[in-house]
């Protein structure tokens, strides 16, 4: 089988951004509004995550990467739209932890909790995750960030916490309970000793005592692009345990070629090496992570890097599924932010137009999350169903129903 790893663009942003309006992805138009494949039951579901996206951030790299009568993004090319609410259980404005755990659990989350209703600070109730039911349907599973591999979002799918600052608990429940797969991202974070959190309730253990429960229980386990490349093999299903970074991983805007971390369209298609080893199929989610945090810091630059390499990790996948026919009818592909973040706004240029590589002029209204609505990008078996006005706890049950 041919390895799509090799083939992985590695996106790095420079002063000046090449205009690629001329690209045409695999599919034209009509292929596109071709619903035939959106019947049937999903084999495969990947999840992709632009954390804290909102339109705008949209319009603003659609611009800089195409000009303005440009191109569409790869992930503009999924053929059903629709668009979801976003408040928690308490909280009109949500946090990561609430909102992927709605998507993964079904249900609305008090801000902080991580697929678990907590009562004073304890789990009293512990929901079954869209990943588990993947596990137990005996689908290989995978997650892909470049945030600490244990932060909010990831953490949904795989763990059962109270608060989303026991990290280190978290890691430990990918390895050692819920049996993730392939785990790519940023390093294990710390457990919190702030009693508010009450991280004091789990085990007692560092980030280096889950790497190690990890490799005691089969995983391979990598730290640098190369190492990456070397673990991925045409024949073997493997376990993989990837922390490319002690956080976070290098921002794209901050990259430079002495960085031996790998990107997220690189992580992307080495995770789709693996998983799709898997005969019955897989469920992944992988997150643009860092938009999230790019538009916290109200930072342009930032921001346009991670979207665009988001973007390319989207262009990764719809390579995938076009790759073999047969993937396009059996994968569900869902693009979808989790909340806005910022209130980023395209103020200008105004009077005259952008051309293809412009970074537009930016504006904000906040240094946190809005409550604004989010879009749904999707194709595939089950994506009719998304296309229209959802709540987050919808796409649990439609991914759940979709899903053989």
């Amino acid at each position: 089988m041919k390895k799509m790893y090799a083939h992985a663009v590695c996106l790095a942003l420079t002063v000046t951004i090449v205009s690629s309006a001329g690209q045409v992805f695999a599919a034209d138009r009509d292929h596109e509004r071709d619903s035939s494949y959106m019947q049937g039951k999903a084999r495969n579901i990947i999840v992709m995550v632009p954390d804290g996206m909102g339109l705008a951030d949209v319009t603003a790299a659609r611009i800089a990467k195409n000009g303005p009568d440009g191109d569409r993004l790869n992930f503009e090319r999924l053929p059903v739209i629709g668009y979801q609410r976003t408040h928690s259980a308490n909280s009109t404005v949500t946090d990561s932890a609430a909102a992927a755990s709605a998507w993964a659990a079904g249900q609305k989350f008090n801000n902080g909790e991580i697929s678990c209703h907590a009562v004073e600070n304890v789990c009293v109730e512990n929901p079954t995750t869209i990943l588990e039911i993947a596990k137990s349907m005996g689908k290989a599973t995978g997650l892909v960030v470049t945030s600490t591999i244990t932060h909010a979002t990831p953490a949904a799918f795989g763990a059962h916490v109270n608060s989303r600052q026991c990290e280190t608990e978290i890691g430990r429940q990918y390895i050692e309970e819920i049996g993730v797969d392939v785990l790519l991202g940023g390093g294990i974070g710390a457990n919190k000793r702030d009693a508010k959190y009450n991280c004091d309730q789990y085990p007692g253990q560092d980030g280096n005592a889950v790497i190690a429960q990890a490799l005691g229980l089969g995983y391979e386990y990598v730290t640098t692009a190369d190492e990456l490349h070397q673990k991925i093999s045409d024949d073997d299903r493997i376990k993989l345990l990837g922390l490319f970074n002690d956080g976070g991983l290098t921002p794209e805007y901050l990259r430079s070629v002495e960085i031996s971390q790998p990107r997220l369209p690189e992580m992307t298609a080495a995770a789709l090496d693996i998983l799709e080893e898997d005969k019955d199929g897989f469920f992944m989610m992988v997150e643009g992570s860092q938009i999230d945090w790019a538009n916290h810091d109200n930072n342009y630059e930032y921001q346009l890097g991670e979207m665009l390499a988001f973007d390319q990790a989207v262009k990764t996948v719809q390579d995938w599924i076009m790759a073999a026919p047969q993937r396009r009818q059996d994968t569900l592909l869902i693009v979808v932010a989790d909340h806005d973040t910022g209130g980023f706004a395209v103020n200008g240029p105004y009077g005259t137009l952008s051309d293809a590589g412009d970074m537009v002029e930016a504006g904000w209204t906040t240094g946190g999350h809005t409550a604004g609505d989010t879009i749904i990008w999707s194709q595939g078996p089950g994506s009719r169903e998304l296309g229209e006005s959802l709540d987050n706890t919808d796409l649990f049950h439609i991914m759940k129903k979709a899903m053989k």
